[in-house]
């Protein structure tokens, strides 16, 4: 059995098996307070005891990336606040700074009642002061959450908070830190929410999908619950599927099923290979993804990662290697900037990738590559350094005879279509917009807001005053360069006709 239906232009949603996470949405794009108890009954407040083993017994992971067992985070989070007698908050990591990723954005605009259900759950549990979700932008899926909340009798303990749209956006520590107002960047130094998060109280951290995936294991029990899945992984995945035209497909389907089986349902292949688990995760050949199931343990044997879900086929018209080089320019300026092998080592890794992706270098940028790799492995502030060089390891040798192409003779003799999620990236002359930023300087006091509102366009100087740092504002920022002006306190900064 599957279903499928069409939401808007930047994904659509489909499911493999009954549905959970999407029921009810064959027959509305959006379940409401009134139609979300349609389909799901009004979760019974739950103990802590009760939740916790809740969770242990259908072994609960999260679905963020690090499937970090969530009875373990619940206890640790229960511990804290009665070691120290202070409150706790539970915060929703809905910030999804994956680019290639839209399943929580898929949740929280169609389903936004199940993520607050299988949140309030934990509330309740830990009798926690707060619940905060940590959110990106404030399109469908913000305005969907919030009317949700604003349908909830604990409204008054629920807020929703903004941060930049950055790929380190979404690591825990940062999240805390963007909640916290501060620079929403990685910590220098390790510190687990469960000790100090937001407010420095004892916070349970956990992704939007793992709290659905809470309310859906509260209403069909642990029996219910692990008959999808298979006995080591029980329950169902959101995988976000990269389709040929450059959108994507959320598919909700039971872990164990093979890869191939969700592409073929997707109406797209392997291509010419496929990265699993982000920019973060890894790269497999079109004959691992052949024999590869959707699981943590099967994708890990063959060199992946089944991480946030996500899925995206390299289509064959593009060059692989000019794809990987514009991720690793990417991934280099999406550093903190606060370590060594992250500020200096991922740039200069980025430039060894793009030499070999133009043909220009000779096995010198492979042997850059693999030996910059290794420097900066397990010395950065957080994991950033780690999860890109694995990924970009793991593209040379799943696109190796690319590789050798670009050394024998240059190339591959197929264009770069740009066709991989980039954010920030310079756009093609197509795609520019005639529009730029522009400061009043005689209103403008230095509030800083517009650095944070938009970090791929401002930067601030010394003083704490903007610096736009470029001319032209990209037509996909453009949205967000106007929700800037028009949020600057002191009105000083506009969009104007280039």
């Amino acid at each position: 059995m599957s279903t499928a239906f069409t939401t808007d232009r930047a994904y659509r949603l489909t499911t493999l098996g009954p549905p959970r996470l999407f029921a009810g949405l064959d027959r509305t794009s959006r379940l409401d307070a009134a139609a979300h108890r349609l389909v799901h009954p009004v979760p019974r407040g739950l103990a802590f005891r009760e939740l916790a083993a809740l969770a242990e017994s259908a072994d609960l992971r999260g679905r963020g990336g690090a499937a970090f067992p969530f009875a373990r985070k619940l206890a640790a989070v229960h511990r804290s606040a009665q070691r120290t007698g202070r409150d706790c908050v539970v915060l929703v990591n809905a910030t999804e700074g994956e680019p290639a990723s839209s399943k929580d954005k898929a949740l929280l605009a169609h389903v936004p009642h199940l993520v607050l259900n299988g949140a309030f759950l934990a509330v309740r549990a830990l009798g926690a002061r707060d619940l905060v979700i940590g959110v990106t932008d404030d399109g469908l899926a913000a305005r969907s959450l919030r009317l949700a909340i604003a349908e909830t009798r604990l409204r008054d303990r629920a807020r929703v908070v903004r941060l930049p749209e950055r790929f380190i956006t979404g690591e825990g520590g940062a999240l805390v830190r963007g909640v916290n107002g501060e620079t929403p960047i990685p910590p220098g130094q390790k510190v687990r929410a469960a000790d100090s998060g937001v407010d420095r109280l004892p916070t349970l951290l956990s992704n939007a999908e793992t709290f659905a995936q809470l309310a859906v294991l509260a209403e069909l029990g642990t029996d219910g619950y692990r008959a999808a899945g298979t006995p080591r992984e029980p329950g169902t995945v959101l995988l976000t599927v990269t389709l040929p035209d450059g959108g994507h497909m959320v598919v909700e389907t039971p872990a164990g099923v093979p890869l191939a089986d969700v592409l073929r349902h997707c109406g797209t292949d392997a291509g010419q290979g496929v990265i699993v688990g982000g920019y973060h995760g890894a790269c497999l050949t079109p004959e691992q993804a052949a024999q590869v199931r959707v699981s943590r343990e099967s994708m890990a044997a063959a060199g992946g990662a089944l991480g946030a879900g996500i899925v995206v086929p390299l289509p064959r018209d593009t060059c692989p290697l000019g794809e990987i080089a514009r991720v690793a320019a990417y991934m280099g300026a999406e550093s903190a900037g606060q370590c060594g092998p992250c500020r200096l080592g991922l740039p200069a890794i980025a430039r060894s990738v793009a030499a070999l992706a133009a043909g220009t270098a000779g096995d010198e940028a492979v042997a850059a590559v693999r030996r910059g790799s290794a420097t900066v492995r397990g010395r950065g502030a957080c994991k950033h350094p780690d999860g890109t060089t694995r990924f970009l390891l793991s593209a040379l040798r799943a696109f190796d005879r690319d590789v050798a192409a670009h050394l024998d003779r240059g190339g591959c003799g197929r264009p770069t279509r740009r066709f991989l999620p980039v954010r920030g990236e310079e756009p093609a002359e197509a795609e520019r917009s005639p529009h730029r930023l522009a400061v009043d300087w005689s209103r403008c006091a230095g509030h800083g807001l517009c650095r944070h509102l938009l970090p791929d366009l401002v930067r601030l100087d010394e003083f704490g005053y903007p610096v736009i740092a470029g001319a032209a504002v990209p037509a996909r920022l453009l949205r967000d360069a106007v929700q800037a002006a028009e949020m600057c306190p002191a009105l000083a900064l506009s969009v104007r006709s280039a």
